[in-house]
């Protein structure tokens, strides 16, 4: 476990320079046993954002052949990680599963933070598989030496997790109440199955389940127009608890009024696409572009866009090919799709390292071994910087097309926000009226449809 203790750091560096990261929810204890569960949509990247949040060194269960992979399996091992032999990867290790509980009911005696995901395994859909029992029978296992352990569930929700610098959320939940089943003992199959089934309710709760990935560009839509038209807080939390509300609602639509939903999904399509055309988002249509403002608006920035652009430009001419290399790589070497962005941050590290190292020796030859010191110093920097600056540069671009839309189309504008109104009123009387028969009825197992695209 030699990389344990410098885990926590790493991993929220590498989650941050990769995205656009923001958490939110409750807190983790910073002492003490506790059992983190989560979603498993994006490989070996899921583990690090959870760290991340978690801000304690977390040890994980991690699949036999993962932890012996010749190419990774040494990170895996020195971050403590705990293998679980699987069915599906060797029938005849599945016994070696004692030994796992011990491991892990032995670290969390010892106050070891436990990472587990209870999907088991990493995969394209857009929504929770259902979930095996390890986490509820290490939960209950453990229970006669260290007593109810805290389960936390803790959400991962990916705009585009394939993407560089796009966002990444992570949502921590509140302890699953189970104080009720945890004297029932690991072997009481019920007392298992309905712990599993907290374990999913409480997940469900901290991400976004859609039924397909066609569903994701309505989904984001409906939440965006909801929220423009409720004047609701930019808070990330909230986002992803109207986007969940959303799905489910307009699932229970598809199901019972198949009408009512093709209609609202014409109409929530359409308008979003025509305010995209204009370089806005519904929230947009709420505000005012004066004189004055963008004034104010070029003033405040305007130090900044010329450093940034100074750093941008640089940077793009010293790392869009490594850049461009190690999404290449990412892509090509990926099993699946679900762990490209893992094979692009683990492939163009090395890249990226390697490029560094290079550019050194090349200033090392004209400038000599200073120059070659500083370069190594400096550029890793500079890398950063620039992805910084190239995430100031496109906001900045938004705005500016913003002004120019709300300044140049008042008129069509006008008739969007009247049409954006109706839609509003339209999806808040749908929630206002469906949502305690969403929340009532039981969610449907979803299928399983890979991801296009």
């Amino acid at each position: 476990m030699w990389l344990l203790p410098a885990w926590s750091a790493l991993s929220r560096f590498g989650a941050r320079t990769y995205y656009r990261l923001t958490r939110a929810g409750a807190d983790v204890p910073a002492s003490g046993p506790v059992l983190l569960v989560a979603n498993h949509p994006n490989s070996l990247l899921d583990p690090a954002l959870v760290v991340a949040a978690a801000g304690r060194p977390v040890r994980f269960l991690a699949g036999s052949r993962t932890v012996a992979h010749p190419q990774i399996g040494w990170m895996i091992r020195g971050v403590g990680s705990i293998p679980v032999y699987r069915r599906i990867d060797d029938p005849s290790q599945v016994g070696k599963n004692e030994e796992m509980f011990r491991a892990a009911t032995a670290a969390l005696a010892e106050g070891s933070a436990i990472g587990i995901f209870p999907e088991g395994i990493s995969l394209d859909d857009p929504h929770l598989q259902p979930l095996k029992t390890g986490a509820a029978r290490l939960a209950l296992s453990a229970v006669n030496e260290c007593g109810a352990v805290p389960i936390i569930p803790v959400g991962l929700v990916y705009r585009d997790r394939d993407r560089f610098r796009s966002e990444a959320l992570v949502i921590v939940g509140r302890a699953i109440p189970w104080e009720d089943l945890a004297y029932a003992g690991a072997a009481s199959g019920e007392p298992v199955r309905e712990l599993t089934r907290r374990i999913e309710s409480a997940l469900r709760d901290v991400t976004v389940n859609l039924e397909r990935w066609e569903d994701a560009p309505v989904i984001e839509g409906a939440e965006a127009i909801w929220a423009a038209e409720l004047r609701a807080p930019d808070d990330p939390a909230a986002r992803v608890e109207r986007l969940r509300l959303a799905t489910e609602t307009l699932a229970y639509i598809r199901r019972e009024e198949s009408d009512r939903w093709r209609t609202l999904e014409r109409d929530v399509s359409r308008h979003v696409r025509t305010l995209a055309l204009l370089g806005l988002e519904p929230a947009d249509l709420h505000d005012t572009a004066t004189d004055a403002a963008a004034l104010r608006w070029t003033l405040r920035r305007l130090p900044t866009l010329l450093l940034g652009a100074l750093v941008l430009t640089t940077g793009v001419a010293l790392f869009a090919l490594p850049y461009r290399l190690s999404a290449m790589i990412g892509a090509h070497t990926a099993p699946r799709e679900a762990a490209r962005s893992t094979h692009t941050v683990l492939y163009g590290t090395v890249v990226f390292v390697l490029w560094i190292v290079l550019l050194s020796v090349v200033a090392g030859s004209f400038g000599g071994w200073l120059a070659a010191v500083i370069a190594l110093a400096v550029l890793p920097v500079w890398a950063l910087a620039s992805a910084g600056a190239r995430d100031r540069w496109r906001a900045a671009w938004r705005d500016v097309r913003r002004f120019l839309s709300l300044r140049r189309r008042a008129a069509v504008l006008r008739d969007l926000a009247a049409e954006q109104r109706a839609l509003g009123g339209e999806l808040a009387r749908i929630v206002d009226t469906l949502a305690p028969r969403v929340t009532m009825t039981p969610r449907p197992e979803p299928t399983s449809l890979a991801r296009e695209g």
